[in-house]
């Protein structure tokens, strides 16, 4: 038998948790999607091809407000908001490894959560048994409770009244706030999660998404913030014996 790291162990558990966290939301995707005209099987088939929860409710969202002949425009929505993972793609390619069949596999895993706790890990070992722990706990999570969702949605009501959504944000926050202790690292937060604020009410779904991820990009590129770090560090009295 295996024995793991501690920090094996600790990619486990995060990723047991933010996956648990995150399908529950599934029965609220299923309920929706039901109330928006799919059948329960379209919307199993769904999440089983699709699995990329906010391209999902970018698509029944529009669904339900123009019915069948706004589908282009969900579709459309759902593309864009589903094109960040290009990105993540690019930064898992390393800890996945080679092979075409492993490859294949980790582009269905690919998501928000699975890469969020892979980088929060700090051995590559680690990284990658938090990809995969995550991605898959998730991926049967979250058809089972869709399942669910679909199944019991007229029972249910109005599914945002239960906070699941609320549950997911606190564990992804849960997961990201030990790593918001640089000035750096705040500043990039705070830059993307204001813009993607200001920009939700008046852009298609997907847009706020891709913009703040560009502004991300930007600050964390020039960093600026670190830069201001180092110089006052600098200063006399300050990081010497």
């Amino acid at each position: 038998m295996t024995t793991r790291t501690p920090d094996e162990r600790a990619a486990v558990r995060s990723g047991l948790a933010v996956g648990l966290a995150t399908a529950v939301y599934g029965v609220s995707f299923g309920a929706l999607a039901v109330l928006s005209g799919l059948d329960v099987w379209q919307t199993c088939f769904l999440s089983l091809v699709m699995f990329t929860g906010g391209s999902q409710f970018a698509l029944i969202g529009v669904l339900a407000s123009g019915g069948l002949a706004a589908g282009p425009s969900a579709i459309t929505s759902a593309a864009l908001l589903g094109t960040r993972n290009v990105f993540y793609s690019i930064r898992m390619a390393p800890v996945i490894g080679p092979g075409f069949f492993r490859r294949a596999a980790a582009a269905q895993l690919t998501i928000d959560e699975s890469v969020a706790v892979s980088t929060a890990q700090r051995t590559p070992s680690a990284q990658r048994l938090g990809f995969w722990v995550t991605g898959l706990a998730i991926y049967l999570g979250w058809n089972l409770t869709t399942l669910v969702g679909a199944l019991i949605g007229d029972l249910l009501g109005d599914v945002s009244a239960y906070g699941l959504d609320a549950a997911a944000a606190a564990a992804f926050l849960g997961l990201l706030w030990p790593r918001l202790k640089e000035r750096q690292t705040q500043a990039v937060a705070v830059g993307a999660a204001v813009v993607a604020t200001l920009l939700t009410p008046v852009l298609m779904p997907g847009l706020p998404v891709l913009v703040a991820a560009v502004v991300a990009i930007v600050v964390g590129a020039l960093n600026l913030f670190a830069r201001a770090r180092g110089g006052d560090a600098a200063e006399p009295g300050e990081g010497r014996p």
